[in-house]
């Protein structure tokens, strides 16, 4: 028999593509082999040894009503979980597989964020991309064509951090980019059948699920290729969660601030660099309930350009800022609602339980306190927070609430036990009820009657799966049992026993609970099937309420840093008056600056210490460019943002050694990605181009792109450098600008002032740095003594191995090094300017030895505001190995 079961086990899991399957063998669902050994350490599962025929295997089962939290848990990790159930037909029983959960399909999740299942296909050069919430029924779908579609695809895909991609067959054929989904997402990735990707049949799934008339209109070939793949996986997977997917959105990524992978990292919108610390949302995040927070979530990764949206949403803080005392009462009762899209969707796949409905009927209850709260403050009723609510239909919702009363208010947490319905609701329920309560009244008197009937001192009445009920009397006085008692059971001091009148009311008893419970389970399904048939107005409520969170997060962010309303313009314009970083002002005595670019002024070269601020500084404009788009108020006192269409950022040195790219390589392959990407209506922060090579190849870079920005691209541009070669070009470009962060020095001492202020500076302390990260004295006091004759030596060469100097000069029209005779140029040759300059520091006559010159260059253009201490450390132990190999 165990052969058998097994052998049919594989045969089944052979029918699925599932990681894991399920499979039901009566009150348990099993798992074999390996499947039961990858469960048992997943789950911390007991893993027994079984054999059949000599050969050992490997078994692990919960119990049925326990499966769900188990595959829950199982899905999470990314598997896909097969479930085979079993039936009993008149040829015995058949097990067969009826559903496939997948992390795209999983609809029993606890987290507050979306869980987005990705489909993307490939039609004549365009790409489709469709992404679906099954959780909440939200599905979008949007068409990227042109020369870069490749790498807008993958930044969409990142951009809404699906939990599943499904790829087509023509992406699969492209290894770079199957490639990058692979290495670049944690998603699952799913190679499902190519034919749900044909553009027919597509069309045909599409046309079924929302109809003729709205299924495909107006959607290229490679959008319907990439919906209708996702609607029939969702559909083959069998969990139920299609039901919940009834509007098909569609939208450009043009209606949003483009924010591509490497710049949402730099910035820390969600995520930090490190792991640790305060992201963007993480700061801003003062939602109530879960909806609330995913909607705040999605506006900080997708701002938009819609400028009307966003002076609705900025009234709507602006509202809720000024009216504080009626603000908090509303968070206060947000904090009691519960996320109605996902009741809904659960609801429509009838996965609900009683507890998800009854959720429901005390979140719809608080709209009308809420409305009311919202009506009573006239600073709110004549703002659009009291627009939120104009639109729902506060007589279906009630109507609906009176249905939910029928709910009992503690219901238990299955569906067949009883409990779940009010009396009053079903007539014939109620007296079923009734009756129940008097069959179970015997029970309940039995234990009297009998003691005061056969003079039993001591008596019990007991019930169990085994037994049943039974009447229970110690040994000492059976000798007194009536005729009638028959013994069903000896234990060491007591005898159980029943009797014909105990099995007849027994039998009614069940009878009646049986009947009770399935009774209640369909009033049960008609509350939720109603519940069901009321899963828009649901999704309009639960967005409504998250809408107001996300609004009262943001102004209560505001009251509590004294955030300003920022002016949205059209124009191109960027003026900041004190402004402050979001997230560092948090735990930090903040500088503010200022910062103003507009048409005239597009690009400012920042130049100062390390450690100063710079970085922060250009950050800070970004992310209050970004925040004021999201319709967010802005730490600063004034500000007046130019709407952008995208922001871009290099900042920071990364390397992705393990796929064969440099530190150098990366940098230039996000420098390529922004001279591409942005438009005049762009912002771009540059933190550093050019500084992962040679001196003069990092000058010459860093020198053209500055070029190209200004002169083709025209982008609202920051760009943080050491070369400080580079501010020569704020005399010859004429919307380039030249601003410094301050420092003072006195004694050798350095302050940091973290001030703003105009011009360049021509000195970055990067030995006074170093001195601050606890390198060796010697090598500081080293490099000190090296850094003055390099000051003095800078621009000066012996001319023909001569010691009369000459001054070396940038020429900007030939855009090179050279002497200020016009002869070989500062590297120490013709036109060789990959090489660093013959003359270097020593304390003789000598040339100084190759290896010294090479530590003290990496000194001197070390970073150490973007070099983690771990990495500082091994620089140092690496400099003072090849210091004392020498």
């Amino acid at each position: 028999m165990a052969s058998g079961i097994v052998g049919e086990f594989f045969e089944l899991k052979a029918e699925t593509s599932a990681d894991l399957l399920a499979m039901q063998m009566g009150d348990f669902y099993e798992f074999f082999g390996e499947d039961a050994e990858l469960v048992g350490e997943e789950l911390d599962l007991k893993v027994s040894e079984r054999s059949s025929g000599g050969e050992p295997y490997a078994m692990a089962g919960v119990p049925v009503d326990d499966l769900t939290p188990y595959v829950k848990a199982l899905v999470e990790r990314g598997y896909r979980v097969a479930i085979a159930d079993q039936r009993e037909t008149d040829d015995g029983i058949v097990r067969e597989v009826v559903r496939t959960v997948t992390p795209g399909t999983l609809l029993e999740t606890d987290d507050a964020d979306a869980q987005y299942l990705a489909s993307i296909a490939r039609v004549d050069g365009e790409y489709g991309l469709a992404f679906c919430d099954v959780t909440t029924g939200r599905f979008r779908a949007t068409a990227l064509p042109g020369e870069a579609a490749a790498d807008r695809a993958l930044n969409e895909i990142d951009r809404f951090d699906p939990v599943e991609v499904l790829p087509g067959p023509t992406v699969r054929n492209d290894d770079g980019f199957l490639s990058a989904l692979r290495t670049d997402f944690e998603a699952r990735l799913t190679l499902h059948e190519t034919d749900v990707f044909a553009p027919g049949r597509a069309r045909h799934t599409l046309s079924e699920q929302f109809g003729e008339a709205t299924g495909t209109v107006g959607l290229s070939e490679a959008t319907i290729a990439a919906a209708g793949a996702a609607i029939a996986y969702i559909d083959e997977t069998g969990v139920g969660a299609l039901a919940s997917v009834t509007r098909l959105g569609t939208y450009t990524p043009d209606e949003h601030v483009t924010l591509d992978s490497t710049t949402r990292r730099n910035l820390e919108l969600t995520a930090t660099m490190t792991g640790g610390g305060r992201t963007l949302f993480g700061t801003i995040d003062h939602t109530a309930t879960s909806a609330g927070g995913r909607l705040l979530k999605e506006w900080v990764t997708r701002p938009l350009r819609d400028v009307g949206t966003l002076r609705k949403r900025q009234a709507a803080v602006e509202a809720l800022l000024e009216d504080a005392l009626v603000r908090e009462g509303l968070v206060e009762t947000l904090g009691e609602a519960s996320d109605l899209e996902r009741v809904a969707a659960r609801a429509v796949s009838g996965s609900a339980d009683a507890g998800s409905l009854l959720r429901a009927r005390e979140t719809l209850a608080l709209v009308p306190e809420l409305s009311e709260r919202i009506e009573g403050s006239p600073r709110l009723a004549d703002s659009p927070v009291a627009g939120l609510f104009a639109d729902l239909d506060r007589e279906a919702i009630a109507d609906l609430r009176s249905e939910l009363a029928a709910l009992a208010d503690d219901p238990p947490k299955t569906l067949h036990e009883g409990g779940l319905i009010k009396r009053g609701y079903d007539a014939e329920l109620d007296e079923l009820v009734e009756r129940l309560e008097a069959a179970r009244e015997y029970f309940e008197t039995l234990e009297d009657r009998e003691r005061e009937r056969h003079g039993f001192p001591r008596v019990t009445v007991g019930r169990n799966k085994t037994d049943g009920y039974y009447v229970q009397i110690p040994k000492s006085d059976s000798g007194g049992v009536p005729e009638h008692y028959e013994g069903i059971k000896t234990l060491k001091n007591a005898e159980r026993y029943v009797f014909d009148e105990l099995r007849e009311r027994e039998r009614e008893l069940f009878r009646l609970e049986e009947e009770r419970g399935d009774r209640e389970y369909e009033a049960f399904r008609r509350l939720r099937e109603t519940v069901a048939e009321r899963a828009d107005l649901l999704g309009a409520v639960g967005r409504t309420l998250a809408e107001l969170d996300a609004r009262c997060s943001l102004s209560a962010h505001a009251a509590k840093r004294g955030w300003t309303r920022p002016e949205l313009t059209d124009d191109r314009t960027l003026e900041i008056e004190a402004g402050r970083h979001p997230v560092v002002e948090v735990d930090t005595q903040f500088v503010p600056n200022d910062l103003f670019l507009d048409r005239e002024r597009r690009f400012l070269l920042v130049t100062g210490p390390n450690m100063s601020g710079k970085s922060t500084y250009m950050r800070q404009a970004a992310l209050i460019t970004l925040l004021a788009q999201i319709g967010s108020f802005v730490p600063a006192d004034e500000a007046t943002v130019g709407l952008v269409d995208g922001i871009y950022t290099r900042v920071g040195a990364l390397d992705e050694l393990a796929e064969g790219r440099s530190t150098f390589m990366v940098e230039m392959e996000e420098l390529s990605n922004i001279l591409h990407s942005a438009t005049e209506e762009s912002l771009v922060v540059l933190d550093e181009v050019g500084r992962g090579t040679a001196t003069y190849d990092g000058i010459s870079i860093a020198w053209a792109a500055t070029e190209y920005l200004h002169n083709e691209v025209g982008a609202f541009t920051l760009f943080a450098t050491h070369y400080h070669e580079l501010t020569a070009l704020a005399e010859e470009l004429p919307r380039v600008e030249n601003v410094h962060v301050a420092a003072t020095e006195s004694d050798g001492d350095v302050t940091f002032l973290r001030t703003v202020e105009p011009g360049p500076t021509d000195r970055s302390y990067g030995v006074h740095v170093a001195d601050l990260a606890g390198v060796p004295e010697p090598v500081v006091d080293r490099a000190g003594g090296v850094l003055d004759r390099l000051r003095e030596e800078r621009a000066i060469e012996a001319k023909g191995g001569g010691s009369e100097p000459v001054q070396t000069v940038f020429d900007l029209e030939a855009g090179e090094f050279r002497t200020d005779e016009g002869g070989r140029d500062a590297a120490g040759g013709d036109g060789a300017r990959d090489r660093e300059p013959d003359a270097g520091p020593s304390d003789s006559d000598s040339d100084p030895d190759p290896e010294t010159e090479a530590v003290l260059e990496d000194l001197r253009t070390a970073d150490l505001a973007e070099t983690s201490p771990v990495e500082l450390m091994n620089r140092v132990s690496e400099w003072q190995r090849r210091l004392e190999d020498e």
